[in-house]
């Protein structure tokens, strides 16, 4: 493409391709130079209502760099409590599927679950807790950017997952000892029936794009304001989630770990076939279709 072609490329703001190259370049530049008074560089991004794309990036390895220096007894307690937190989701959904269920048309029930699905995300992410499936993105960051190692890497990985599978199966037993009171059995059993049913292949792919949104979800937390904005972002990728059936591998494992509590034929196999296959399209879809693309893209224009 010649140059007189790039200038008849407009982008929707009415800059051409090359102007808006320039830009995304010129705030490094900025940014480098408003990083030298550090008071009211926080004072200003705090007051944006959308923050550039490379504040958010340098925002996202920042928090990422925070997660790999921390201690691992402190990493794994905040992600006991994310498990433990998201045992909500699957009461909620659970409650939700046994008040429904009269109802002629499937879908007003899959609504229904999908509305009060992300719920217990809320609590979760805005408490501060540890979740694996924003870990899938924020966790890469520093490592692309050299601030951290694979290994590092590889190990937050472990803790965060190990925590909150711990936290959901203590969920789960304490749903269980509450279901006289919760009545939720019914909706438990129908969950993990539909969560399981499908092949690993079927469950990875939905895994994916349940790990894609959810890493997006993060990104979008930290594009926006501590705000209300910030919990609307939660909600509508978890919302999607929920409306789509998908396998998120956290929520989704407290939901089979009541199942097989409260089932009388517990399929262990077909648990660990889900819960696998969910942790792997997760981590997939978050660390590529979010991390490496953001940063990508990202990068390749302050280069440029």
């Amino acid at each position: 493409m010649n140059e007189d072609d790039e200038k008849k490329i407009f982008l929707p703001d009415g800059k051409t391709a090359k102007e808006f190259a320039q830009e995304q370049t010129q705030r490094a530049k900025e940014r480098s130079k408003e990083n030298k008074d550090y008071i009211p560089v926080i004072i200003k991004r705090n007051d944006e209502s959308i923050r550039h794309p490379d504040d958010v990036l340098e925002k996202a390895i920042h928090e990422g760099v925070v997660q790999h220096k921390r201690p691992w007894l402190s990493l794994f307690l905040s992600a006991i409590a994310a498990g433990l937190i998201l045992g909500f989701a699957a009461m909620s959904v659970s409650v939700t599927s046994v008040i429904f269920s009269s109802v002629d048309n499937p879908l007003f029930q899959r609504l229904a679950m999908a509305i009060v699905y992300p719920l217990g995300f809320i609590i979760c992410v805005m408490s501060g807790t540890q979740l694996f499936t924003e870990h899938t993105a924020t966790a890469v960051y520093p490592v692309l950017d050299k601030k951290s190692t694979l290994k590092s890497l590889i190990l937050l990985w472990i803790i965060v997952l190990a925590g909150n599978l711990t936290g959901t199966f203590f969920s789960s037993v304490l749903l269980t000892l509450a279901d006289p009171v919760v009545q939720a059995k019914q909706g438990v059993l129908m969950v993990a029936e539909h969560l399981t049913h499908f092949s690993f292949g079927e469950i990875f792919v939905s895994a994916i794009l349940a790990g894609w949104l959810m890493a997006q979800g993060g990104w979008l937390v930290l594009a926006t304001p501590p705000a209300t904005s910030q919990v609307m972002c939660i909600y509508v990728v978890t919302f999607i989630i929920g409306l789509g059936g998908l396998h998120h591998s956290i929520a989704g494992s407290a939901e089979i770990f009541c199942a097989l509590l409260q089932t009388q034929d517990p399929n262990y196999y077909a648990a660990f076939k889900t819960i696998s296959s969910s942790v792997l399209g997760n981590l997939l879809g978050g660390s590529f279709f979010v991390a490496i693309l953001n940063y990508g893209h990202i990068r390749q224009t302050q280069h440029d």
